[in-house]
């Protein structure tokens, strides 16, 4: 294994990008050929190229998430989620639910990725406890709430 990831930096140092992907500079190829077969040093092109699209493609999911986990946590807002219950958002509370639920997910996933912190989460959060609640307001008021008033009040 510790070949093969030599190879990968070898290749990684020299390759540039072509047109379907890294090629090798035929200087840089030959000199490979002396301890690698084609097919190791093309296997190596392919890991090297994944591994970059690798690292670009979790860059830009990064900063899209954190983007959509900023706009979202907008509705999380009482009144953004009034508003968004009764019709009046740009998006369906059905929208806002399916992207909150995608969202976080990958929010799951990109923390395998990340060196720092991840985007501020409190109205995303706070969306999401709308969304788990919705239907079901009544019933996760205190019970206090619902019979009428604090208890000191209901007693006099």
């Amino acid at each position: 294994m510790g070949r093969i990831v030599d190879l990968c930096g070898e290749v990684a140092a020299v390759a540039e990008e072509g047109g379907e992907g890294f090629v090798l500079p035929p200087d840089a190829w030959a000199r490979l050929r002396a301890d690698w077969s084609d097919e190791d040093i093309e296997d190596a092109l392919g890991l090297v190229h994944d591994s970059l699209l690798q690292s670009e493609l979790v860059e830009a999911a990064d900063s899209l998430s954190a983007r959509l986990v900023e706009l979202l946590g907008t509705w999380g807002e009482g009144e953004a989620w009034a508003a968004a219950v009764e019709g009046h958002a740009a998006l369906s509370t059905d929208v806002i639910r399916q992207l909150v639920h995608r969202v976080d997910r990958l929010e799951e996933i990109l923390d395998a990725f990340r060196d720092q912190k991840g985007p501020e989460r409190v109205g995303f959060d706070r969306l999401q406890r709308r969304l788990m609640d919705q239907g079901i307001e009544h019933e996760m008021r205190p019970d206090w709430e619902r019979n009428g008033g604090p208890p000191d009040e209901q007693d006099g």
